[in-house]
Order: structure tokens, then C-alpha cells, then sequence
């Protein structure tokens, strides 16, 4: 097999299906919906087989390549991408009614770490191969750092916009790795207005989650590499923190593909769509049967990557979940804390406050008989716990005084 196989067909309109033109600057669907890459999975099937990925040497996601839209090796941004790991749950199970098993799929050991690198490396790709130059971006920390560093490297200019409140850390960061980096006084789809309106005046291409067609082929990577990981068996449920949904999309979407393929054993799993409490539009909907969700007013939370009040996919990951036979589930800031230091403490893995969110609304949905006992589940942590602000450290010694070796 070559190393440059490609197999793309044309683009689709997830919404109409109406076909577009491959190989050309597309953002949203004439309707305004996002645009999914389409491949010849017959001829993709016949031409190659799942041996092909173990023998090609690629790093990380980039194994994967025949499956993705990026046609010269060329073109292809990378910045030493890693299969990341799965951590089985031990000690955090012990007192829980559970039978099975459950991994922990860290994202946070990814370029710039967070799962981010993943979207942004196929949209920085593609972007290079389409002859653009300036991308910008509306972030709640991640996804900019990620636009920064893809965009560094592949030699093109970036400007990210950020809600006032978004991590200090990942703000400074953003700017560190070259982009030209904003601080807007609104929420993340406040940033994304500037950004749209930018396209004409400024000059820039849009890479917006779901406003261009390729950051979601670039989270299927991570459904692709689950399968992989677990044999081609896929788990019973996945528990996914969902914001805009790029991810829970691409993964089904590549668990689709993969299925018509002929490359997987057994059935399809759940798939539960995870947000907080503060800012649930998509658990909203989905619990009152509709198809959109609207905008989520006033929306807070501490897990800022899923502090996203309206999201252009929606319909998408309703209808993920819906396939799946899936759920959404709405988790408090209070049981995201919990759960982040009941894992760090007991497994040694520090999530994310979005990761943390996601062992909360398993345990929820364990008590709650929406899982059972007897099903495999997957985590997905989305970004290093670092990235975000921890409690304070009080405890001290004062080594001029005589020290109580009792305290210890």
C-alpha cells in the first residue's frame, strides 16, 4: 500500500447530503451545516487492511492515514503525536457495585496537551494543502494552543479569541506558541462572531469547531485508535465531555466507517454525550426529544471546554447518541471536583475538570442503573489536569523550629 493512499470522494452536507467538491476551501453547507469527508470505503476496503496500520510507521494519528483526507505526505503537520494510553480503574471501582472494566483514555499526553492537537493537526493539514495562510479561532483555552502550535509549525499565521475568563495558563500559552492572542469580555460563541465576521475583513479562514470539514475527521482518530487499542472490540459505553462534539461525531462517525469495512467484532457501543450542570444545551434537548438545541443563557462552569452555550453540531451529536442508543447526562461543578480528586488520589491519573466530569457521570449513571454493572466503559480525559488552576498547598514546616514527627 502506498504511503500516500487516498480515498477521499467528495464532501456531504450533514444535514441535506448534498455532495461538494473535494479538494476545495469549504467552511459550513450552503444550509449552513457542517460538512463531513465522504471516502470510497469499497475501494478503501479491497485496497487495504487493518495489518496496514501496524505496519505503517507514522506517529501516532497519522498511522491512520489512508483514512483521512491529507493526500501528500508532505502536507501532513505533525508534532510527535502518541497513541495515548488507556489506564484501567482500579482503587476507584473497589466501592462501586461494578463487574467490568473501565480505562481511562488519556488525552492529555497529545501535542500542546489536549485531545485538541488532534482536529487542529488535520485542519492545519489540510489548510496547508488548500494553499491557505492565516487561520483564526474562537477558544476556551485548548483548541487555540493547538491552532498556535500546528499553525507555528506548518509556517502560517494565527489569531485566537478568548473569553476574558479562560485560564490564565492557557492564554499565556496560546501567545508563547505564536499566535496573535485576544482576550474578548463575552463567552466562546462571542469570540466565534468576531471570528466570522473577520472572514471578509481580515482576511482569514475560519477553523471554528464544525465550520470547516476537517477538524472532525481529525477526532476520528480517536474512535480509530480506541478500536485498534482494544482489539477491534469496541467497549459497551463511552463516556465522552461534550461541548461542541466534535469528538463524540468523529468517533462515531469513524465507528460507522470501521463497521462498513468489516473491521470490527461485535456490536457498536453507547454513546453518552457529558456536560455540566451550568451549561447543558445538548443534555437539554436530547432529555425533551428534540433534534436542536438552542442557546444555553448565562452559561458557567469550571470545566471551561465544555462552557459552550450553543453548539453548530447539535443535531449531530443528538443524533450520535440516538443511534447509539446512547444518553446525555449533566454533572454539578461540585461532582466534577469530587471526582477529579477522588481519581487523582486514588489512581494517580490528574484529569481535567472536562475528564473529571466524565468518571462523575459514570458513577452517576452506575447508581443510577442507566449503565449496568456488566458493561465495559471508556473515559475519555480530554487535556492534562495542569492546564488548569489547582487548590492552593497550606500544609508547611518551618525548619528554624523543632519539627512534630507525629503530624506525618
Amino acid at each position: 500500500m502506498s504511503e500516500e493512499a487516498n480515498f477521499v470522494t467528495h464532501l456531504e452536507c450533514s444535514l441535506t447530503g448534498k455532495k461538494y467538491e473535494k479538494n476545495k476551501i469549504h467552511g459550513l453547507s450552503d444550509d449552513g451545516k457542517p460538512l463531513l469527508v465522504r471516502y470510497d470505503l469499497k475501494k478503501m476496503g479491497e485496497t487495504i487492511s487493518r495489518d496496514d496500520i501496524g505496519n505503517n510507521c507514522e506517529p501516532g494519528f497519522w498511522r491512520y492515514s489512508f483514512m483521512l483526507p491529507v493526500e501528500k505526505k508532505r502536507n501532513r503537520i505533525s508534532l510527535g503525536e502518541v497513541v495515548t494510553p488507556l489506564i484501567k480503574l482500579d482503587k476507584t471501582l473497589k466501592n462501586l457495585s461494578f463487574n467490568s472494566i473501565a480505562f481511562i483514555k488519556d488525552e492529555g499526553l497529545l501535542p500542546t496537551s489536549s485531545f485538541k492537537a488532534r482536529g487542529l493537526a488535520m485542519a492545519v493539514s489540510m489548510a496547508k494543502q488548500l494553499d491557505l495562510s492565516h487561520l483564526a479561532i474562537p477558544t476556551n483555552g485548548n483548541a487555540g494552543a493547538a491552532l498556535a502550535a500546528y499553525a507555528t509549525k506548518a509556517g502560517m499565521k494565527s489569531t485566537v479569541f478568548c473569553p476574558d475568563d479562560t485560564p490564565d495558563i492557557n492564554v499565556r500559552e496560546i501567545e508563547r506558541l505564536g499566535a496573535n492572542t485576544y482576550k474578548v469580555n463575552g463567552l466562546i460563541n462571542e469570540c466565534g462572531k468576531i471570528v466570522l465576521e473577520g472572514k471578509e475583513k481580515a482576511g482569514w479562514f475560519d477553523v471554528s469547531t464544525l465550520k470547516e470539514p476537517y477538524r472532525i475527521e481529525g477526532k476520528k482518530t480517536m474512535g480509530l485508535e480506541l478500536a485498534e487499542q482494544l482489539n477491534w472490540k469496541l467497549p459497551d459505553v463511552i463516556f465522552y465531555p461534550t461541548g461542541g462534539g466534535t469528538g463524540l461525531i468523529g468517533m462515531w462517525k469513524a465507528f460507522n466507517e470501521l463497521l462498513e469495512l468489516g473491521w470490527l467484532k461485535g456490536k457498536l457501543p453507547r454513546m453518552v454525550a457529558v456536560q455540566a450542570e451550568g451549561c447543558a444545551p445538548i443534555y437539554k434537548a436530547w432529555s425533551e426529544g428534540k433534534e436542536f438545541a438552542p442557546l444555553w443563557e448565562n452559561a458557567t462552569t469550571i470545566a471551561a471546554g465544555i462552557r459552550v452555550p450553543i453548539a453548530v453540531g447539535d443535531f449531530l451529536i443528538i443524533r450520535a447518541i440516538n443511534e447509539s442508543k446512547g444518553f446525555s447526562i449533566s454533572v454539578s461543578d461540585e461532582e466534577i471536583i469530587k471526582a477529579r480528586d477522588e481519581v487523582s488520589q486514588k489512581e494517580g491519573t490528574l484529569l481535567c475538570p472536562e475528564g473529571a466530569a466524565t468518571f462523575a457521570a459514570f458513577k452517576k449513571s452506575l447508581n443510577s442503573g442507566t449503565i449496568s454493572k456488566d458493561e465495559s466503559v471508556v473515559l475519555f480525559n480530554c487535556a492534562s489536569g495542569l492546564k488548569y488552576p489547582l487548590p492552593k498547598v497550606s500544609k508547611f514546616i518551618d525548619k528554624s523550629k523543632p519539627i512534630d514527627y507525629t503530624l506525618f
